[in-house]
């Protein structure tokens, strides 16, 4: 396995579909790694020689990934939270920070349903 960035990525994938293994690379900016290192986006990553992997790691090293874009994005939403803004707040919640609805769905943010007594309407009749 090929490691960039302090991460191992596929050997079997083209090393268009490996790089997004690495946190802060995605399809779009993956290809223009590949550009940039002048490194065929078809060539599977156990393929690739010891020169394109320097190439690629090299201008992987331009972009803020891996370690430095988790610490940035954990401080800023710290720094929200500190100021106390709205989205400061839902953050803190755990709850949709982007306007979602939350009576239904919202599922994922707010974790299992907890039950809550005679939470029930009551029936029309």
């Amino acid at each position: 396995m090929a490691r960039i960035v302090g991460i191992d990525i596929p050997n079997e994938k083209r090393i268009v579909a490996a790089l997004p293994y690495v946190y802060g690379i995605g399809p779009s900016l993956a290809k223009k790694i590949c550009k940039g290192a002048g490194v065929s986006e078809d060539i599977r990553v156990k393929n690739l020689t010891d020169e394109q992997l320097v190439a690629i790691r090299a201008e992987t090293a331009k972009y803020k990934t891996e370690g430095d874009l988790r610490r940035e994005v954990a401080l800023n939403i710290k720094r929200l939270e500190e100021i106390g803004c709205y989205r400061g707040l839902r953050h803190k919640r755990g709850l949709p920070v982007r306007g979602q609805r939350t009576k239904t769905n919202a599922r994922t943010r707010k974790g299992k349903r907890k039950t809550i007594a005679n939470k029930k309407e009551a029936t029309k009749g």
